[in-house]
């Protein structure tokens, strides 16, 4: 299959599923949590502020959707993203989000790295 961002792509019903997965606040923190780093569920839990059962129950998603990957150690699994593109995506959306709250949003001011810095 070729990668193809035309109008007609056969990728266009999978992105819309990428996109429903990441419908989700907890989701997006998981994925920013996992930006730079692997870490156990528990760590996650306290990094989003959830329930350990809560965030195992949102990775067990991601990792059907093949957004992240595990890696065990003894009896402890780490979470880290599969590749670049979930934290991009993310990266993009927080950056389209201040978009629509300020003329002149943070990335632009170089408060914070611009979308194709966060890599």
């Amino acid at each position: 299959m070729k990668c193809s961002l035309s109008v007609e792509s056969e990728y266009v019903e999978l992105a819309v599923e990428v996109f429903s997965m990441l419908a989700d606040a907890t989701r997006i923190r998981i994925i920013l949590a996992l930006r730079d780093q692997e870490l156990s569920v528990n760590h996650l839990a306290d990094i989003v502020d959830k329930s350990a059962p809560a965030v195992s129950q949102h990775l067990a998603k991601l990792r059907l959707a093949r957004i992240v990957l595990t890696r065990q150690e003894g009896t402890k699994v780490f979470y880290r993203l599969a590749n670049e593109h979930a934290r991009q995506l993310v990266a993009d959306a927080i950056f389209q989000a201040q978009h629509t709250l300020s003329n002149d949003p943070a990335h632009h001011r170089g408060d914070h790295p611009a979308p194709e810095a966060i890599r």
